[in-house]
């Protein structure tokens, strides 16, 4: 590679700055491959998941991936795994996320809904509720939990499920909408 003659991005060297940039992010793909045998986004070659976490606030020893979703208020204890591609809403009223959870990939978790909002067209406001996640919860892989949703410490929810109401503590809850399961 040629070296730079002039180490600030202009449209004359756009294609070589492009070039290095790619190298560099083979670079640390190469790097996450060799140190956790997984191929991450952009922004999690970057990043780093406890730094994200941090970053919000978020308990001592939680992690979460660069591409997750945060909104409003939202609190996560300690030592909580989000996932990939999730979505934390806590514009309404705040979402609480105990310690020790795991939070699957894809899932979304929601203080608000616009439904009343969208078939009055704009007559009614939007509705919030806050959402509480107890400790040692398990959240499968895109699992959407509603608004005003508690679920109770060490609570599993199944993969793909919809929480549209409370899931008790120690319970197990599957479905679309998710039933209690023994």
């Amino acid at each position: 590679m040629p070296p730079f003659t002039d180490a600030t991005p202009t449209d004359e060297n756009a294609d070589l700055w492009l070039e290095r940039i790619r190298s560099f992010l083979a670079i640390l793909a190469a790097r996450k491959k060799k140190a956790f045998n997984r191929r991450v986004s952009i922004g999690d070659l970057l990043t780093e998941r406890a730094e994200n976490a941090a970053s919000y606030g978020f308990g001592e020893g939680t992690t979460m991936y660069d591409n997750v979703l945060v909104l409003g208020d939202v609190k996560v204890g300690r030592h909580s795994w989000i996932g990939p591609g999730c979505i934390l809403d806590g514009s309404g009223g705040g979402l609480e996320i105990g310690d020790w959870c795991s939070i699957s990939a894809g899932a979304q978790i929601y203080t608000h809904h616009t439904i009343r909002r969208s078939i009055s067209l704009g007559q009614a406001p939007i509705d919030y509720a806050p959402t509480r996640i107890g400790n040692g919860v398990y959240l499968g892989p895109n699992v959407i939990v509603q608004m005003g949703v508690t679920i109770g410490d060490r609570a599993i929810v199944g993969a793909n499920s919809l929480v549209n109401r409370d899931v008790p503590a120690d319970a197990k809850a599957f479905g679309s909408p998710a039933r209690l399961r023994s």
